[in-house]
């Protein structure tokens, strides 16, 4: 296939449009940029549409060879033109390399638990993409099964969550559900429910977190809602001893998970 070198092009055109969540929803894609997040998606087996490189801006060893992978791979490859990559890339001085990648939902019903996996974050209507990228993170490095987003949540194919997920997005399992859906599944699991509180009377590092496990955080403004924490077999509190009255929520499920992971460390030893 002939260089592109028209961002008027019919197919750029379309790419471009996935910075926008209405596209993403409706394509069912997003827009992955980077040479270690394509690669990343590359070497994960994401369900790749197409990669896009400019050569005249794809310097890297590295990137040229993940050009190479994926081409024999019998992914779709296009080649553009530095100008035409730039219109399309969100990030100034891009490196010429991006992939088209197609999202993954599980259903709810189908969501299981690994006895080798920590446990899954349910987050409610978490509104910030990169919170919700960096909690991905985070649940890659503790070993977490996945994250269920309650509610009206941002979008966890946002260029800011990819990003910030650091290529978590590709290996985590990732379900969103209503809020009446969610209760009604987690009433009959078999899964102990660990809820967040600032009102909460157990310590963080006093409660029980047995698998398998939900830790269930609330959204950035408000909490968890008076019915998700009926729905906890337990809910505790990080105590803060500042002014402040509540941390940053990918920072407090941090805190949360690297609890939990050296709770259920110690109970195995």
């Amino acid at each position: 296939m002939p260089r592109i070198s028209s961002s008027a092009n019919a197919t750029i055109k379309a790419y471009r449009a996935l910075r926008q969540r209405k596209e993403r929803a409706e394509s069912g894609l997003f827009l992955v940029e980077g040479i270690r997040l394509v690669a990343e998606a590359v070497q994960l087996r994401a369900p790749l549409e197409a990669l896009i490189y400019a050569p005249d801006l794809l310097t890297s060893p590295f990137g040229q060879q993940v050009v190479e992978e994926a081409r024999t791979g019998g992914i779709r490859t296009l080649e553009v033109t530095a100008e035409v990559f730039e219109s399309l890339a969100a990030k100034e001085n891009p490196t010429g390399l991006a992939a088209v990648v197609r999202q993954r939902w599980l259903p709810l019903p189908e969501v299981t638990f690994s006895a080798n996996k920590l446990c899954w974050v349910a987050l409610d209507a978490p509104q910030d993409p990169g919170n919700i990228g960096t909690i991905m993170r985070t649940c890659d490095a503790v070993g977490a099964e996945g994250v269920i987003l309650l509610g009206k949540a941002a979008d966890p194919y946002d260029p800011s969550c990819v990003r910030a997920s650091m290529g978590a997005i590709f290996s985590l399992k990732v379900v969103r559900a209503t809020h009446s859906d969610f209760l009604a599944w987690a009433a009959t699991s078999a899964a102990r429910l660990v809820g967040t509180s600032g009102a909460a009377s157990t310590d963080y590092e006093a409660a029980e977190y047995t698998k398998p496990l939900i830790l269930l955080m609330g959204s950035e403004r408000e909490g968890l809602p008076a019915a998700l924490q009926a729905a906890c077999h337990s809910l505790v509190r990080l105590p803060m001893l500042g002014r402040g009255d509540s941390l940053n929520l990918a920072v407090a499920c941090g805190v949360m998970l690297y609890t939990i992971l050296r709770a259920q460390h110690t109970s195995n030893l």
